[in-house]
């Protein structure tokens, strides 16, 4: 794939996915401005240490900004004018989103539409925003289609994604900026944020502490490696969305449509780490869905999107680059 120097600006691009996309935006010849604000929900040295990492890659402009800041947002867009927007930039996390909600507000809605504003004021030619599975809620029937979703979040973080593909949709609409939301299913993979179910287990397997289960271990998620998640959004900057009614919109998932248990994915963390959990039983919590499933039909359609990295494997290439560097996650 050649991007032939198009201009791509990234939010979120010192993070886990923004991180990897970097790397391959670079390969493929793009000229690349990320923005990231290095806020403290994990490390910000971790971010820096990706950050280095991306360099490997090939070149690209850094600039620490807060896109809730609208005029230094501004004034670098209108500097670089990017002809695309990749937004993966987000507050993470359904359940420090309930404790933080007007923060999730802030970040994720606001955020999105100030970047939309400016979109539409330099006429920036392609938005793609990085949504999620949690947008489906605990009610829609599996596996989750893009045409299913009841509007019913269970949670701020959700809330704010589905609230970002809404804006998006509008700015599609009113301004005819070629939109497309991606919905990803619970990603992992190298550089793997440490708040996130698959690092925190492989940490406390390795050190041989207590793992909060909660619930009975059915709960299902369907595990996304990360590569596939990058394959996904490289499609989609080359996808041209067909005018539905003068509106060029589309939303598609991005998943593996291979739910695993919780229980199932503690015997293969115990089996490839070699360690055994210790189990800690815990009742649900609020905000979690009982399971995500994603139907990539239509990714598979449109985007030839075919997930090809096995749930088994990604785990095992987990713990590789863990037992080689994820610990300084818990710093």
């Amino acid at each position: 794939m050649s991007l032939n120097s198009q201009r791509i600006l990234l939010t979120g691009g010192a993070g886990f996915i923004g991180s990897h996309l970097s790397e391959a935006l670079l390969r493929a010849g793009a000229r690349l401005v990320i923005v990231d604000n290095l806020d403290d929900f994990y490390s910000p040295a971790w971010k820096k240490a990706n950050l280095e990492e991306i360099r490997s890659a090939g070149q690209y402009e850094f600039c620490p900004l807060d896109i809730c800041d609208f005029a230094s947002t501004r004034g670098l867009m209108e500097r670089f004018r990017p002809d695309t927007v990749i937004h993966l930039a987000a507050r993470a996390g359904v359940r420090p989103s309930i404790e933080q909600p007007l923060l999730y507000d802030r970040v994720n809605v606001s955020g999105t539409v100030n970047l939309l504003e400016i979109c539409r004021e330099l006429g920036v030619k392609k938005f793609i925003f990085g949504s999620s599975s949690s947008v489906y809620g605990a009610t829609s029937k599996v596996p989750f289609s893009e045409d299913q979703v009841e509007g019913r979040p269970i949670s701020p973080y959700a809330a704010t994604k589905l609230a970002g593909e809404l804006f998006c949709y509008t700015y599609a609409h009113l301004f005819s900026i070629p939109m497309i939301c991606l919905r990803f299913f619970t990603v992992y993979g190298p550089r793997q944020r440490p708040d996130l179910a698959i690092f925190k287990f492989t940490q406390r397997i390795e050190a041989g502490e207590p793992i909060p289960v909660f619930g009975d271990g059915s709960m299902g998620r369907d595990y996304t490696n990360v590569a596939d998640i990058v394959d996904g959004i490289l499609a989609a900057l080359t996808f041209v969305p067909e005018p539905r009614a003068g509106v060029r919109f589309e939303v598609f998932n991005l998943g593996n449509s291979h739910p695993v248990k919780l229980a199932d994915l503690l015997n293969l963390l115990e089996r490839i780490t070699g360690h055994k959990a210790v189990r800690d039983p815990r009742p649900l919590q609020p905000g979690d869905v009982p399971i995500t499933w994603a139907n990539v039909s239509k990714a598979a359609r449109l985007l030839n999107y075919h997930p090809r990295v096995p749930f088994e494997e990604g785990i095992e290439r987990f713990v590789a680059w863990y037992r080689a560097v994820g610990v300084r996650g818990g710093s």
